[in-house]
């Protein structure tokens, strides 16, 4: 595990230094999107209504920030709040639709205050549509694009992903993509804009290439049926004598083979792994075959040929497979471990910063602070 250093203050590093960015506090995506950010070296001021619940100290998403306090409801936070947009590049924020506006700090309001303005609206339903105004989760988002429904196995409910779809999949990484492309178009016009980044939209374009397959009649409409939804004996997770499970991806015939090799099974017996019609019962075969020996066994003599296994690990075993640890995926933060920042870069490598102090800065320094520091290029 590659050794974090925490230093006071916030250092430079990463690709996005220079890159003033305003976090207007929620959750969800919203902070994922800003730790991202931060660890790519954006500067991060986090603005918290007064009275808020402090942040847990073992919170690392939240890394990265300066923290201000306003009243958002009275007219000299406001103002507060105006300084800081003059001098950032991007504003985030999650509220529901309309509730910027009303706060007298919508697009139209601080576009005006800052034409250069990445304006990054995160919401689940997204600024328009009939269900815009209505609250919901993640759940909420994925069942309505679809993906719910074609996670879970076979003849069972469907089952949530926890919440990496819709809330960071479709949520979080479309933001930073969209902010990213933004700034991109703004060295050209030299004008910001505001994006409208909607979990449902995000998911449902994550699942471009599941709806192709569909309509090329390649994923039937039952889950558990289909080729990456746990039907395919060649595609999913097995147990083993001890209890635990080793996932298995050996799609491509040649990978297929070798793991039939490996395991001591005829080929023969799988000839016609490709027929839908043959699954259940292959994939009972390979099941009787996995129960003979523990997971560690199995992985001895699979996990490091083309046979694509792997040993189904827990949060607290990940850290410590030697593949992880060799690359140094997780790192140590604050005496614990934690998954380092992704992806990498040759010359401008990303850096965890700090955690935010207890006390609360003053906007009005910082804005100043912002108003003589060096902008990010031509961004």
């Amino acid at each position: 595990m590659r050794q974090q250093a925490v230093i006071p203050g916030l250092s430079v590093g990463g690709p996005l230094v220079g890159l003033k960015v305003i976090e207007m506090a929620g959750i969800g995506p919203t902070p994922l999107a800003a730790m991202l950010l931060s660890d790519m070296g954006a500067s991060i001021v986090r603005v918290l209504r007064p009275g808020a619940a402090r942040d847990d100290p073992r919170d690392f998403v939240l890394r990265g920030r300066r923290n201000v306090e306003l009243d958002l409801k009275a007219p000299g936070a406001v103002a507060s709040l105006l300084q800081l947009i003059e001098h950032a590049d991007v504003l985030i924020e999650g509220f529901r639709p309309g509730v910027m506006e009303r706060l007298h700090i919508g697009p139209e309001v601080v576009l005006k205050h800052n034409s250069r303005l990445i304006f990054a609206r995160i919401t689940g339903w997204g600024q328009t549509g009939a269900l815009a105004e209505t609250a919901g989760h993640d759940i909420n988002y994925i069942a309505l694009t679809g993906a719910l429904a074609a996670i879970g196995a076979k003849g069972g409910t469907p089952i949530p992903p926890l919440n990496l779809v819709g809330d960071y999949g479709g949520g979080a990484l479309y933001l930073v993509v969209g902010i990213l492309a933004a700034l991109y178009e703004r060295r050209r016009s030299g004008h910001g804009q505001v994006i409208d980044s909607a979990m449902v939209d995000g998911t449902a374009s994550l699942m471009s290439a599941i709806y192709a397959w569909r309509s090329m009649e390649m994923w039937p409409a039952e889950r558990g049926g289909n080729l990456l939804d746990g039907g395919a004996p060649f595609y999913g997770t097995y147990e083993c004598s001890d209890g635990r499970y080793i996932a298995i991806g050996c799609m491509e015939r040649k990978f297929f083979d070798e793991l039939l090799r490996l395991m001591g099974l005829t080929a023969s017996e799988f000839a016609q792994r490709d027929e839908r019609a043959t699954w259940i019962g292959l994939r009972e075969k390979l099941q009787a075959a996995f129960k003979r020996r523990t997971c560690a066994e199995w992985c001895a003599v699979l996990e490091h040929t083309d046979a694509c296994c792997s040993p189904v690990l827990t949060m607290s075993e990940a850290p410590h497979h030697p593949h992880l640890a060799g690359r140094g995926t997780f790192v140590e933060y604050n005496g614990r471990a934690v998954p380092g920042p992704a992806p990498r870069f040759s010359r401008t490598p990303s850096k965890m910063q700090p955690m935010p102090n207890a006390s609360m800065e003053d906007a009005s320094k910082i804005a100043q602070e912002w108003a003589t520091a060096v902008a990010i290029g031509t961004c």
